[in-house]
């Protein structure tokens, strides 16, 4: 049954808790208004012809503002700004991965609920893209919505991602809420040396414990924050996206009063979040509608809740106000989901998430300690992540599967379902959050039961969105037969 709080709570739950990828294809920066294609946009080819090519190489990119130096990264068809895919709802994607880096590579369409063959994870729906090879990925999302699109080869997800190569896809509305402009915000991570250099990769250490933090935020590829101008009284709608390695952060509107129309690319009733903040785990993402304030006011800004609080994007009201507004309505339901869940018939499973390092409560000052396999360091239910490891569980298609996901170790761990959107139960399964899930950060020490219905055929992965821990074994499968 779903739940009866009302929407200015529906966020507390899910951040108390469980604290919490014609196609247009362009570089980041002043998004187009609703149903307009960027100047300069470049546009994929039709149905039947050759599928546009994506490529992944070395570029340079500002990390930090002048005078810092430039730093090496790889990047999309040599931009340095992650690409926005945009698509309407019923179009199809196609596009050809083109590996010029010197690492195998797969893009994951995270949130997608894919065709299996095309979910991107190298090594289990598909052979890793070798250096100089290509794969073609050709599907049509089911869902409107934001996705992302992150590198996901196993055992070599995190260097790809901890080198820039990102991105959103974007699917719209067949009617899409009226708005003056559609921004994508995609934060991403990076962890430099004072030369500007990128950290060497494949620390043991990373892995064991929060991962590869960074020390450098950008948004759309450069320095954060972002800055918005437009007239007061300006709609927006702001496509939210954590594309970091390993970040965890809550993010904050200040001075804005900002309403959440969807989440990990599913629509909700809108609602304002508590405390105007909302749990941004890497994975994450949310739609966002808000009028620009009046010209009298201070800048808003949306602020990622690190130290102090590290601003993302500024909104600056600039120009002459624009007409008010209707009031802020929902983007509309996904009818493809389904309307419950039969709990009481549902398959479960118990699967507890184990390993990483530990801390000398007797030395509460001391670095978390690890040792063992540097390969193997967390495990599902005993096991590190391989392909050649057994289902976790197999179901027919159409069943109705609860998982009760215990985090034994000595860290929040946040957790991306492929293929399917599930709804995060209340304790005791009387009801669940009314909004839909593929990504969600579960605390240590705490178990949270998620509900979904196994429609989607083929070998789907449970796995970390902290990419140094998915190589490190933080994963497994189930099947859907």
């Amino acid at each position: 049954m779903p739940s009866s709080l009302p929407p200015s709570r529906r966020a507390l739950l899910a951040g108390a808790a469980l604290s919490l990828a014609p196609a247009l294809v362009r570089a980041q920066g002043g998004a187009p208004q609703a149903g307009t294609a960027a100047p300069g946009a470049a546009v994929a080819p039709g149905p039947g012809a050759e599928a546009r090519p994506l490529t992944a190489q070395a570029a340079r990119a500002r990390l930090k503002p002048e005078p810092a130096p430039e730093t090496p990264v790889w990047a999309f068809d040599g931009r340095s700004a992650p690409p926005v895919i945009r698509v309407k709802l019923g179009e199809a994607v196609r596009l050809r991965l083109e590996n010029k880096t010197e690492k195998p590579l797969s893009l994951h369409w995270h949130g997608v609920r894919n065709r299996n063959a095309m979910d991107g994870v190298g090594g289990v729906t598909q052979a890793p893209v070798a250096p100089g090879g290509s794969f073609v990925y050709e599907f049509t999302p089911p869902d409107a919505g934001t996705f992302l699109i992150r590198p996901l080869v196993v055992g070599g997800a995190s260097e790809p991602s901890g080198r820039g190569l990102a991105g959103m896809l974007a699917v719209e509305e067949k009617t899409p809420p009226v708005v003056d402009r559609d921004v994508p915000l995609l934060l991403q991570d990076w962890r430099l040396e004072a030369d500007g250099t990128l950290a060497p990769f494949g620390q043991a250490a990373f892995a064991a414990s929060s991962g590869r933090l960074g020390n450098a935020l950008t948004i759309n590829g450069r320095p954060a924050p972002e800055t918005i101008e437009a007239a007061p009284g300006t709609r927006l709608r702001l496509r939210l996206a954590n594309a970091c390695n390993a970040r965890a952060t809550r993010i904050r509107f200040d001075g804005l009063k900002a309403w959440v129309a969807a989440v990990d690319g599913q629509p909700t009733d809108t609602f304002e979040p508590l405390r105007a903040t909302l749990p941004f785990p890497p994975g994450t993402r949310y739609d966002i509608l808000l009028d620009v304030p009046g010209a009298a006011e201070p800048a808003g800004a949306v602020v990622a809740l690190i130290g102090a609080g590290m601003p993302l994007a500024r909104i600056i009201a600039k120009g002459e106000p624009v007409a008010a507004r209707p009031a802020v309505a929902p983007i509309g339901e996904n009818k493809l989901l389904p309307p419950e869940i039969k709990l009481q018939n549902a398959f479960r499973r118990d699967i507890a998430i184990a390993g990483g390092a530990t801390f000398d409560k007797a030395k509460p000052d001391a670095a978390p300690a690890f040792t063992g396999d540097p390969t193997r360091i967390w495990t599902l239910n005993g096991a590190a992540g391989r392909a050649e490891n057994p289902p976790l569980f197999t179901v027919k298609r159409n069943t109705a599967v609860v998982l009760a996901l215990t985090n034994t170790t000595a860290f929040p761990q946040s957790l991306h379902l492929h293929g399917h959107a599930f709804r995060l139960l209340h304790p005791l399964d009387d009801g669940w959050e009314p909004y839909w899930l593929d990504t969600f950060q579960l605390l240590e020490g705490r178990t949270a039961r998620i509900a979904f219905l196994a429609d989607n055929p083929g070998k789907w992965l449970v796995s970390a969105t902290a990419l140094e821990r998915f190589d490190t074994g933080l994963w497994g499968w189930f099947e859907v037969s």
